[in-house]
């Protein structure tokens, strides 16, 4: 009678074959780049710690914000499959689309806190958020088949393709997304090889620029800006958040009073601690060497970013990746500084860390287009 042999049980991985190795090829496979997924992955960890002090040791509060993690992450993945030549023929129809929603905002959007800034289609979201990826990618689009350092004329094109979102986002009102996104663009001219003789020019234009923007800033704006130059002229009104702020990241000393220690926090001193100031938060329990670290992890994303823009193989991909990585920069800068009083409060929150929902799924959809843009450059032969 013939012996019946047990069929082997399929291996996860071949033999011989180290799981390492395996485990960079499915990363290979969807188009992830490992350092920039390690580097984002340390900053959202992180955040959670931060932010469950943060919220006052809110349990639900940290569910919903990993529950959003997880959405971006997978938008990531998403955006990570798609070619970047994809990306660019449909570069002007996602930008029509954000104008289009931006309308939508102005005439029926949700009102929240003063401003018309959200749409609610059984999801609530603001729509401003897209045009952070939109803007910079339609720059990049129209500067694609063009002549670069561009002329006067593709200026002036441009120009106009980063006004128009740029003022019906103000209006809402919402001049800090509105100032992000303008940014947004404009690191792609820079990028694209503007003469300094003309970028010293458009520098030399900020001071009446600024005045004809003041006449048409909200009271609110006004006087945050004023607060700016002395915010103990009003330590219980206008200058109560900068005052609390800087409390709060002065007394963390260098090594910081303890996660879930902080007094600031956690008596409830400090305003808007899980969204907008966080990074005081952050400051007053962990310390100077607590904000280096992060520092440290967002200068290596970014760094990783530009990385991917120099190896990208023609003129839409890198001028995009430079754009997206440096406007990360810009984000962390503004709220940062925003935080220790060096720029008026204008409401931007710290990327990845802070509580919400649409930022951190914008964010991780740009990034989902650096590792699309990594994965498939075309690699020059030796």
């Amino acid at each position: 009678m013939a012996k019946m042999r047990l069929r082997e049980p399929q291996r996860l991985f071949s033999p011989g074959t180290p799981p390492l190795r395996d485990f960079s090829g499915i990363v290979r496979r969807f188009n992830i780049d490992g350092p920039l997924l390690s580097g984002l992955l340390l900053i959202c960890v992180f955040g959670l710690f931060v932010l469950y002090s943060a919220s006052g040791e809110d349990s639900h509060l940290i569910v919903n914000q990993a529950i959003r993690l997880s959405v971006a992450l997978v938008a990531m993945l998403i955006v990570a499959q798609l070619p970047p030549d994809f990306l660019r023929r449909w570069t002007p129809w996602g930008y029509a689309a954000g104008l289009l929603l931006l309308l939508l905002v102005l005439t029926k959007g949700d009102v929240g806190q003063g401003a018309r800034r959200w749409l609610d289609v059984g999801i609530r979201f603001q729509p401003s958020e897209a045009l952070k990826l939109a803007v910079p990618m339609m720059t990049a689009w129209y500067l694609h088949d063009r002549h670069i350092p561009p002329k006067i004329g593709h200026l002036a094109m441009i120009t106009l393709l980063i006004a128009v979102p740029t003022y019906m986002i103000a209006k809402q009102p919402d001049l800090g997304t509105a100032l992000l996104i303008a940014a947004s663009g404009v690191i792609v001219i820079i990028l694209a090889g503007m003469s300094f003789k003309l970028l010293f020019g458009l520098g030399a234009l900020t001071v009446p620029g600024a005045l004809v923007l003041w006449n048409f800033m909200q009271d609110y704006q006004k006087q945050r800006v004023l607060t700016l130059f002395d915010p103990d002229s009003d330590p219980l009104g206008a200058g109560y958040n900068i005052i609390q702020s800087k409390i709060a990241i002065g007394s963390g000393g260098l090594f910081g009073k303890g996660w879930t220690n902080g007094s600031q926090a956690h008596l409830e001193f400090l305003p808007e601690r899980h969204t907008d100031f966080i990074f005081a938060v952050l400051g007053e329990e962990f310390g100077l060497f607590g904000v280096l670290g992060l520092l440290v992890l967002y200068m290596f994303v970014i760094g990783r970013g530009l990385y991917i823009a120099v190896q990208a193989h023609d003129t839409y991909s890198r001028l995009l990746a430079g754009s997206i990585s440096l406007t990360f920069l810009v984000y962390v800068f503004v709220n940062t500084a925003m935080v220790t009083g060096l720029v008026p409060v204008v409401g931007v929150p710290l990327p990845l860390v802070s509580y919400g929902g649409t930022s951190m799924v914008t964010l991780m959809m740009g990034f989902g287009i650096l590792m699309s843009i990594h994965s498939h450059r075309k690699l020059l032969p030796h």
